[in-house]
């Protein structure tokens, strides 16, 4: 076992002080980038050309941060991850989601190796004060839903939430991209388990819709779809229990899967069949990754 570089007392704040100083060191570029891309026109190459400034930036931050963790934190990593990743590549990930740390997890297991995380975001999460414009600046895609209620009210806006968020991705044609899918959609909890009467063990009941949309959206540009498995063999902990260096052993496994022939063009809201087929498959890959997370959990006690 590796021997912490600070008292466990003081890696906790040492670690979030030393973030938020690499936080304001990067958001004045970032920042200068996005409201220079706000005033270029879209579909140009010089709109490109900020759209991967800023997400240089973005990773660079991110880099800064995972490497002052490595100094900081003693944590064993155990990555099995395909060795063929590109960061031009396009590239849809799935994952378990257990706790915020999964976030600082999945970016130190795929810095420099995948482009910089996306994640599908409520259109109205837009207006959010700061993080917003970072989002756009960001091309992260921000969906329009609708309600049921709304759909009966006017049927014209059946199918417009797909339609909008893949005109949304459009870009993407164009720049390499990794858009992050926790399946799930909340973090997993005793309480929640046990109020969802889930039929895993470690797993809440993932989200077929999710998926679907997200295929739908990004249509056929995607390099591999990465189904993901964190498993935190001390136990899960929360963010400042693993700053201050709590979590010893992480284990993540990534493997690359074939989207289901018909699963890009298919309609999952219109399409009683095929969406039982999107449901049915999203069920067998659970299964599997509950059972594969039980024996990831069960090597650190042999």
């Amino acid at each position: 076992m590796k021997r912490a570089l600070l008292p466990a007392a003081l890696c906790a704040p040492v670690l979030f002080v030393l973030f938020v100083l690499n936080t304001l060191l990067w958001i004045g570029p970032v920042y200068l980038a996005v409201l220079v891309k706000l005033l270029t026109p879209s579909g140009t190459r010089a709109r490109d050309a900020l759209s991967r400034a800023v997400a240089w930036l973005a990773e660079h931050w991110m880099m800064v941060n995972v490497w002052v963790g490595d100094r900081v934190l003693r944590i064993d990593w155990d990555v099995r991850a395909p060795v063929d990743l590109s960061r031009n590549g396009q590239y849809l990930i799935i994952a378990n989601h257990q706790t915020w740390n999964d976030i600082y997890v999945l970016m130190r297991c795929f810095r420099g190796r995948l482009p910089f995380f996306k994640f599908f975001l409520k259109q109205q999460l837009i207006w959010v004060p700061v993080l917003g414009l970072a989002w756009w600046g960001l091309d992260y895609p921000f969906m329009k839903r609708y309600t049921r209620e709304q759909i009966e009210r006017d049927p014209s806006l059946r199918g417009k939430d797909v339609e909008t968020t893949r005109k949304a991705c459009e870009k993407y044609a164009r720049l390499p991209v990794s858009i992050l899918n926790f399946l799930e959609g909340t973090r997993f909890t005793p309480a929640k388990h046990a109020r969802q009467h889930s039929p895993y063990v470690h797993l809440l009941k993932p989200k077929a819709g999710g998926i679907a949309f997200a295929l739908s959206a990004m249509g056929d540009k995607l390099t591999a779809l990465l189904d993901v498995t964190i498993a935190y063999p001390d136990g899960v902990r929360t963010f400042w229990e693993f700053l201050g260096g709590k979590v010893r052993r992480v284990i993540v496994e990534v493997r690359a899967l074939p989207v289901p022939d018909g699963f890009v063009s298919g309609n999952y809201t219109e399409d009683p069949e095929f969406r039982a087929r999107v449901q049915t498959w999203v069920r067998e890959l659970w299964e599997e990754k509950d059972v594969r997370l039980a024996a990831l959990l069960g090597e650190s006690q042999r």
